[in-house]
């Protein structure tokens, strides 16, 4: 009628001026009001439905339903171009969905026909995904426990377990030990935790076996060395003392080899107890160049000397630091002063890089000959030595967060060379280990 509207106004102007009779009134009045029905009709066929149609099919693909399309959709007009669009997108997302429909049942068959457990949390902690292993290890039921908070199942300590840290389980009355692997991934754009398992108890069981078959390895060796003479120099004065040719002579010096063998003993022991009850360090803003000069201080059988570098200040234990330097300087210098070639001669300098500072210790003397035995626990060559220094010194070193090596140099010699964060982290990447499980690269 609004389109007819105009075209009523005009003939009624042009009645009333001729004096149009009632019944032409009428008749006029019907015809607008049939081409109305007729223009009426014609627009709610080409445009109204299609629009309508349109809506539903794009309220559908709102609503993930990816089975409506606009029919009758033809090219040459704007409606219909429109609508040859919108199903070209609904056909895409169709295969989108089924694509990421395939993607997730495959990855929810990969996931439950692994072995290790794996588990997946959202940012508030509650678990969203448990494989059958996950299931079994933990004794939890998928039903009960996916979709509760990590406190409410007891997986409060495993989600807050760094990457690559270790826990302790208990699994049919027994304890095992896992490897916790973690990563992130997103769902609908929210990022969630993904937490994989890793079964090293017969692995970390192994590794203390061997360590402490080298210990006791070890232990047996340095005690049989000592045992043994003590044991032969008292059967002989016991063999003299009764047939009665014993002189104090003999009883002398029997008893000096006695307490010197049971001396050796002891500072076996005592350096043992020093390198498994190191303290934790108790760090301090410390300047490097005064530390060294203190350390080569005290060394007064050989002028070691300082080459140089930047002014540094490191985050660490000074006292734990000059006990590492002092025994790589006594090391250099002890090697330095058996040289055959040339003067005696030990250089100590630093550097900085990408946030570490770089120590070097370098002697002229006849270098690592046996590098068989260099991770051998107390292994020494040298008389009277414990075998500890740099065990003890290693030790020291990785608490801080560092590391230490020992190379041949090709001039002659060893090149000693420590690495040390110039700020100490707050928790260190490589903490202390007891003595006995350690590695240690001597001399």
């Amino acid at each position: 009628m609004c389109i007819a509207l105009p075209g009523l106004l005009v003939c009624c102007g042009l009645l009333v001026s001729q004096h149009a009779s009632t019944s032409l009134w009428l008749t006029l009045l019907g015809v607008i009001v049939f081409v109305s029905l007729i223009v009426f009709g014609l627009l709610l066929e080409h445009v109204v439905r299609p629009l309508q149609t349109l809506t539903n099919v794009v309220s559908a693909l709102r609503e993930d339903d990816y089975a409506f399309r606009a029919r009758g959709s033809t090219t040459g007009d704007v409606l219909g171009e429109l609508a040859i669009e919108i199903n070209a997108l609904a056909d895409m997302l169709q295969d989108q969905r089924a694509g990421a429909l395939e993607a997730s049942a495959l990855l929810r068959r990969v996931v439950g026909s692994i072995d290790a457990p794996v588990l997946a949390f959202d940012p508030a902690g509650v678990l969203r995904l448990m494989n059958p292993a996950a299931e079994s290890v933990l004794a939890l039921s998928p039903d009960e426990s996916v979709g509760q908070p990590a406190a409410q199942i007891g997986l409060t300590r495993l989600l807050e377990e760094p990457d690559e840290g270790v826990v302790e389980l208990e699994q049919d009355g027994r304890s095992t030990r896992w490897m916790v692997h973690r990563s992130t991934f997103r769902q609908r754009g929210v990022p969630h935790a993904l937490l994989l398992l890793t079964d090293v108890s017969a692995a970390l069981r192994e590794e203390e076996r061997q360590a402490w078959r080298r210990l006791i390895r070890v232990l047996g060796h340095e005690i049989n060395n000592s045992l043994a003479p003590i044991k032969s120099i008292a059967g002989t004065l016991r063999t003299q003392l009764i047939s009665g040719v014993a002189t104090d002579e003999d009883l002398d010096r029997g008893l000096h080899i006695v307490e010197s063998r049971a001396e050796s003993l002891h500072r076996f022991v005592q350096a043992y107890r020093q390198l498994a009850q190191l303290p934790p360090p108790r760090l301090q803003k410390t300047s490097l160049a005064p530390l060294l000069e203190r350390t080569l201080a005290l060394e007064q059988r050989l002028h070691a000397e300082i080459v140089g570098g930047p002014e540094v200040t490191l985050t660490v234990d000074p006292d734990q630091m000059e006990q590492m330097l002092i025994n790589l300087v006594r090391n250099a210098v002890e090697a330095a002063l058996t040289t055959r070639t040339g003067k005696p001669r030990v250089q100590v300098g630093w550097q900085v890089d990408a946030g570490n500072v770089i120590i070097g210790i370098e002697d002229n003397g006849p270098g690592i000959a046996n590098d068989s035995n260099l991770f051998v626990p107390f292994y020494t060559t040298k008389s009277g030595g414990s075998g500890v220094g740099l065990a003890l010194a290693r030790q020291i070193v990785e608490a801080h967060a560092g590391s230490v090596r020992l190379t041949n140099r090709k001039a002659g010699g060893v090149r000693a060379v420590v690495t040390l964060p110039v700020v100490m982290p707050v928790t260190p990447a490589h903490t202390q280990t007891p003595a006995h499980t350690q590695t240690v690269e001597q001399r």
